[in-house]
């Protein structure tokens, strides 16, 4: 891995994460140091204000001189990576009740996505998605929102749920290319709140000063994608739905979402091709199979080892599903 900050490129001799913890470790290490210094420093200064002017003791402090002269404070360097400030705070927890899906059947095109699925979320849960037909999980999605009617079956949100959807493809909310970015935000901000708010909110999303103004016909896809985020925060929602999240955004924002995610302490439904956001996030994987569901009670990691193992003739627990 080669990292590029600090004015300067710096090489691992490892993978994303050995380089992640390694660059974070030497950071903090450096941080410690710093602070002890400047500790040192002060107790110094301290010792030589309080006593240079002592007869008594002023041999003591001119010793001290020289020990603070010695000191080499070292300021930390700024670094040239800017995340933006993603948290999904909820306005309440989630019941007893999150999700319940029964039998729910849907085609596109006149091919099957699913068929017969049927599903409960629980509370806690932070489902991800998985398998190689990303259709099949966008459609479940839309179906979850609002934004696609099933052929067959049923679901049922809680009484106590709010969810929140992050759609894989997001040009329909920006199809008004008279709007800026204090306009767009402002249609999913609290009625009380004023511009300030506004700003402050799309500040923190790496939108400061002249860029607010921006106009949203002219966003890039990473920016289009912090301002769904933003949408998403500021619904206060206890259940998440987000298709490909990282889809067009940089390692410092997938950072700072796979940060986010991992704090999120109510209900996540997510499908990502990012492994680390995926492994670090899910406590629950479910695959939608030609065969049935795949539902699994583990990170993963760990599922993905009990798949090769199915695959291998070695273990069938994963390929005893319900059918569908």
């Amino acid at each position: 891995m080669a990292d590029i900050d600090y004015g300067k490129i710096q090489v691992y001799a490892g993978n994303y994460d050995f380089w992640y913890q390694a660059s974070q470790l030497h950071f903090h290490q450096k941080e410690a140091e710093g602070k002890k210094t400047r500790a040192k420093a002060e107790e110094l200064k301290e010792f030589i204000r309080r006593f240079s002017s002592n007869a008594s003791r002023a041999k003591q402090a001119t010793s001290r001189k020289k020990l603070l002269e010695k000191l080499t404070i070292e300021n930390m360097p700024i670094s040239s990576r800017k995340y933006p400030y993603i948290v999904f705070k909820p306005e309440r927890p989630c019941g007893d009740i999150v999700l319940e899906i029964n039998g729910l059947s849907k085609k596109i095109d006149g091919v099957s996505m699913f068929e017969n699925l049927t599903l409960t979320v629980n509370k806690g849960d932070k489902i991800a998605f998985v398998g190689d037909n990303s259709l099949i999980k966008t459609t479940l999605f839309q179906i979850l929102a609002g934004e696609l009617e099933p052929d067959k079956g049923s679901f049922r949100w809680g009484v106590t749920i709010t969810n929140a959807y992050f759609p894989k493809e997001n040009n329909a909310y920006f199809n008004n290319e008279e709007l800026d970015l204090i306009g767009w935000l402002r249609r999913f901000a609290p009625p009380q709140e004023d511009e300030s708010f506004i700003r402050g909110f799309l500040g923190k999303m790496l939108f400061s000063g002249e860029e607010a103004l921006k106009k949203t016909s002219v966003l890039s896809g990473g920016e289009r994608v912090r301002c769904m985020l933003s949408r998403m925060m500021l619904s206060g929602a206890n259940v998440l739905i987000l298709d490909e999240p990282t889809n067009h955004l940089d390692l410092e924002s997938i950072i700072s979402l796979n940060n986010a995610l991992t704090a999120f302490p109510e209900v996540a439904l997510f499908a990502s091709h990012d492994h680390e956001l995926v492994s670090t996030v899910a406590n629950r994987i479910v695959e939608i199979t030609p065969d049935g569901i795949i539902d699994v009670m583990r990170g993963f990691d760990e599922y993905l080892t009990m798949k090769e193992a199915s695959l291998s003739g070695k273990n069938d627990y994963l390929y005893m599903q319900a059918a569908m």
